[in-house]
């Protein structure tokens, strides 16, 4: 049996970065472009879902594939620079490192403008999936074979739960504690400042699982 290579994922949104400052502003200039009438300061109370979930709040649903896309080329010039990385987020990714694991983001947003958020801040994962929401999030997440996946939505709780991975939770989005462990978080934190000394606990125990597993002799042929 061979030893499993530590993977951590990381939601991207309310997770790592605040992206409500850069959303704020790409939503006012959407408005602005198209004439129509966006509340921003709602709008950015409620991320995590994919950006059309939005939208259909403003625009008619005929409207709102085109409109997205609009938004998405949009986007790299209102909030790449306007958007800071959350408290910790760094030294998480670095706890991650400094563990001999890896470290791949997987989230909703247009991954390209994802990467662009990751490289402006030097936070550097090493894999980058955007995209997926919620139960979709497991698609990458068993492909690079991670055993947790941290975020702040209870979306990304449902994406850990279908990957089978280890859920943390932290309380930097819309989602409170309380609702974070009713979705059937298994760690819930205040914020990624925390993730360092847990993930420090929680990695020593599986190195130890793993090698209990590595000295197991393997099963004899039929």
């Amino acid at each position: 049996m061979t030893s499993r290579p530590l993977t951590v994922g990381f939601d991207l949104d309310m997770t790592l970065i605040d992206s409500r400052p850069g959303i704020r502003a790409c939503y006012l200039a959407l408005s602005e472009r198209t004439g129509t009438y966006i509340d921003a300061d709602l709008a950015v109370t409620r991320l995590g879902p994919p950006l059309q979930d939005e939208l259909v709040n403003w625009f008619p649903a005929e409207r709102v594939e085109a409109v997205a896309d609009l938004y998405r080329t949009m986007y790299p010039d209102f909030a790449v620079a306007a958007t800071p990385a959350l408290t910790g987020a760094r030294e998480a990714v670095g706890a991650v490192r400094r563990a001999g694991g890896r470290s791949i983001v997987v989230t909703a947003k247009h991954e390209p403008n994802a990467r662009l958020h990751l490289e402006h801040l030097a936070i550097g994962p090493d894999a980058v999936v955007g995209g997926l929401w919620a139960e979709q999030k497991a698609e990458a997440l068993r492909a690079h074979g991670a055993q947790v996946y941290v975020g702040d939505h209870v979306g990304d709780v449902r994406g850990a739960r279908a990957a089978g991975a280890l859920s943390v939770a932290v309380a930097t989005g819309p989602c409170a504690e309380e609702e974070l462990r009713a979705a059937g978080a298994d760690v819930v934190l205040a914020d990624l400042t925390e993730f360092p000394n847990w993930f420090s606990d929680w990695a020593h125990a599986f190195s130890a699982e793993n090698s209990r597993a590595d000295s197991y002799p393997a099963s004899p042929r039929a």
